[in-house]
């Protein structure tokens, strides 16, 4: 991922989470469905396969849509038209015989996080990004936000909560490899793919697998090829270990089934909490191409009252989950740390030259 892509998306994260506006929880909208899901051998609901969540909803809600929770259906027409409109400039061949001075392509059309990802040196044009095409619907509502609180942003931390996470590491901070982001090291993918809870990312590889057994779930990632294990019926850990997706146990509530998720790390806090954090996820097939989401998030020393979103799966359309190469042949992150230990050597012969200058008489 391009430097620059990054600190978009860290932008947009970062925005959201230090909302300044305090709310009330609001459970997800779903409405009851008469679908019945089918079965698998075992008898549970049958929720397998390969599924996406990229659309064009945002995780939060414009100001411009004037609080709404659901866009109007020309509302629906101009942002999928103007991705269309997108696609189109942003897959116009670049001329390989243009020289170096020559005035960039006209941009004016693209979204500003993808524009900087396809300038930086190494950066993708917009044919090889896939953020979604439509606004999610859920229950067929075109939504405008994923979030389902009463204004479609995260609540203020109480007062007294704990401070957010702060990192020395990732962008800027080239020390140790190990300071990097997760999402860079190919530890797992930028964003909350992963999760819980389980968000697109905006960019790419926004596909999910899921897998069933008797005794357990398991939801792979496409990035970084992740894989949670959700044991059913089961207990919680009751040591400190801290996984890098946390410690998932689950359990069927009829056709849906309950995802409880504890032991968060710090490295994969939720808008800064993480270690009294209790993530709860409900997945429900709702159609045939409909896989519903609903996730609640909840921290009595961070929040007040518990809160969270929803969107529904679709699936990827005659397509698998494959091997997710991330690093193969990518020399950027040794370079990046080489680099600044060359500026660190240079620095140190200008400063010991400068004083060396000082000392003559």
């Amino acid at each position: 991922m391009p430097r620059a892509a990054i600190v978009a998306i860290a932008t947009l994260m970062s925005a959201a989470a230090l909302a300044p506006l305090a709310h009330a929880a609001e459970k997800p909208a779903a409405k009851a469905s008469a679908y019945k899901a089918p079965r698998t051998a075992f008898g549970q609901p049958d929720l397998s396969g390969f599924w996406t969540n990229a659309s064009l909803t945002p995780l939060t809600r414009s100001p411009t849509v004037g609080g709404r929770a659901v866009y109007t259906e020309d509302e629906v027409k101009k942002l999928e038209a103007a991705v269309e409109k997108e696609v189109e400039e942003g897959n116009a061949p670049t001329d390989p015989d243009a020289p170096a001075e020559a005035p960039k392509r006209d941009t004016a059309n693209i979204r500003p996080e993808f524009a900087a990802a396809g300038g930086d040196v190494g950066g993708y044009n917009r044919g090889w990004l896939d953020p979604g095409n439509q606004v999610m619907r859920v229950n067929g509502e075109p939504r405008t936000s994923i979030l389902t609180t009463p204004n479609g942003l995260p609540p203020a931390r109480k007062a007294g909560a704990p401070a957010p996470p702060s990192f020395r590491g990732g962008l800027g901070s080239f020390d140790n490899p190990e300071q990097r982001s997760l999402g860079e090291r190919c530890i797992l993918g930028f964003g909350r793919n992963a999760g819980p809870p389980m968000l697109a990312n905006g960019f790419y590889n926004n596909n999910y697998q899921v897998l069933q057994t008797p005794d357990a779930v398991v939801i792979g990632t496409e990035m970084v090829h992740d894989y949670r294990i959700i044991r059913l019926n089961s207990k919680h850990r009751a040591d400190d270990v801290r996984p890098y997706m946390g410690d998932s146990i689950g359990w069927w509530e009829g056709d849906t089934l309950v995802i409880e998720t504890t032991n968060i790390p710090q490295a994969q806090h939720f808008m800064g909490s993480w270690k009294n954090l209790k993530v709860t996820e409900r997945l429900t097939r709702v159609g045939k191409n409909r896989l519903h989401y609903a996730f609640q998030v909840e921290d009595p020393t961070f929040w007040d009252s518990a809160w969270g979103g929803e969107y529904e799966f679709s699936p990827m359309q005659n397509a698998v989950i494959y091997e997710y190469a991330c690093h193969e042949g990518n020399y950027a992150l040794p370079g990046m740390l080489g680099g600044a230990r060359q500026q660190e050597a240079e620095a140190a012969r200008a400063k010991a030259s400068a004083a060396g200058a000082g000392s003559q008489p």
